[in-house]
């Protein structure tokens, strides 16, 4: 029994190993390495949620010395949400369907409809305002339309593959295509806004030397928002300021179109070379109306910009081959004769209804129509509209032997005259009917009475 004591005070007094001869093949914790960083980075752009472990191997346990190991915290208990508080999901937005976007590619994908339906909104609004883009950016949308798809639905497989993209190239490469479709745009821009000023003076003011300088403004956001579609973006400010430099060239060549050009070569240069980048933050979503509301807005402004060409500047020849102003031609077509007739018809009709109801108007509308085709009847026959029964069966008669086909020696006449004698029947057969019609009708109006 004392033996058994000793040994269980023996066990108790032990001497016990220190902590680095108890865990000699433990190592030191690992620092957190680059790839870990890029994980938590590129997770925080596309909503992904990394793990706190996103190193390529996993790390070691870690042990620590006993002096240094923090003293446990008592956990908090975890509530458990109670079953009658509704749980809130954040929605998801639509998957797009490639299938849908094809059959909008075809039927509106010349303005755009397509691209509007994959959230692609300044490319649908170029695509619009160039009807198509001139019909190539159209075409080769049927290509595309797989990719923007997978863009629009952030495919897996494209995420990963545009992270290899911003992982190999600091700056987007460059594209022909883009490059060439912010040649166009801001070259077409450029032309309606110096189109669009009034070239004569409105008021006694000369506008042309105050919106001319709207023209480099717009070459820079032609440039700037081709340069903003999908994955990538940047920085109107350079561009703007250099296209502004660039756009004093006009005072020494005096030729537009040399000018212009170099204002838009230019500008599409720098953009391309000091403000691309990769688009490293996703946009933000818009509701369905504020983002019809700002292309009606874009759109509004674009067709008043037109507008203004065609009533300033623009002109329409006449017969005489003269050149005359539309905003002249539209103030002589108020003050025509037609015109005048017209709106003087529209004030009597309106009269009429304010006296006799719009009913009877729609009436008279109904009966000038003609629907039953009476009136040309009465015409084909040459009789008028209060002959009798007796009459028009006469007039028939003479008009049927008149151009009876038979009577027709000559085969190329032949043809006429066999279209007149059908027009003939035709018109006796819907007198003789609207006739039969009304004399029972007023037979049965009379019983009643």
């Amino acid at each position: 029994m004392e033996q058994t004591g000793d040994s269980r005070n023996r066990s108790k007094t032990k001497p016990q190993k220190p902590a680095s001869e108890e865990a000699p093949n433990e190592l030191p914790p690992l620092k957190q390495s680059l790839t870990k960083n890029l994980c938590c980075v590129l997770g925080n752009l596309f909503g992904l949620q990394p793990s706190q472990n996103a190193d390529v191997a996993p790390q070691r346990p870690t042990v620590l010395p006993p002096s240094r190991q923090r003293p446990q915290q008592p956990q908090a208990a975890v509530v458990q949400p109670s079953q009658n508080v509704p749980q809130i999901n954040a929605p998801t937005p639509p998957r797009k369907s490639i299938i849908w976007a094809y059959v909008f590619w075809i039927f509106g994908g010349v303005f755009g409809l397509h691209l509007f339906y994959l959230e692609r909104d300044a490319h649908a609004f170029l695509t619009w305002s160039t009807l198509g883009g001139y019909g190539l950016g159209w075409l080769a949308d049927i290509t595309k339309i797989p990719r923007y798809v997978k863009d629009c639905n952030n495919d897996p497989k494209f995420l990963e593959d545009l992270v290899f993209r911003m992982r190999r190239d600091k700056k987007p490469p460059f594209s022909t295509s883009r490059f060439i479709s912010a040649l166009m745009v801001s070259y077409l821009w450029g032309q309606l806004i110096m189109m669009a000023i009034p070239q004569d003076e409105i008021y006694g003011v000369n506008l042309n030397s105050y919106l001319h300088w709207f023209i480099p403004l717009a070459v820079a956001m032609g440039v700037w928002i081709v340069g903003n579609i999908g994955r990538e973006e940047g920085n109107p400010t350079l561009t703007i300021v250099v296209s502004y430099i660039t756009y004093t060239s006009r005072w020494y060549f005096y030729d537009e179109t040399i000018w212009l050009s170099a204002v838009v070569l230019v500008a599409a240069i720098t953009f391309d070379t000091f403000s691309k980048e990769w688009r490293r933050r996703p946009k933000k979503r818009k509701s369905l109306t504020k983002r019809i509301g700002i292309l009606v807005v874009c759109g509004a402004l674009y067709i008043g910009i037109i507008s203004s060409y065609l009533y300033f500047n623009a002109t329409i020849v006449d017969s005489n081959g003269d050149e005359i102003p539309v905003h002249e031609a539209i103030h002589h077509f108020y003050t025509s004769p037609w015109w005048t007739d017209l709106k003087q018809s529209l004030y009597d009709i309106y009269q009429y209804a304010q006296v006799n109801g719009w009913y009877e108007i729609w009436k008279q509308v109904i009966e000038l129509s003609d629907p039953q085709g009476e009136h040309n009847a009465y015409k084909v026959l040459g009789v008028s509209p209060t002959a009798s029964q007796q009459e028009i069966t006469t007039k028939w008669r003479a008009l049927s032997r008149e151009h009876h086909p038979d009577k027709c020696k000559d085969p190329h006449m032949q043809k006429a005259a066999q279209e007149k004698f059908m027009e003939i029947q035709q018109a006796y057969e819907i007198l003789s009917n609207i006739k039969n019609k009304r004399k029972r009708r007023n037979k049965k109006s009379v019983t009643e009475n």
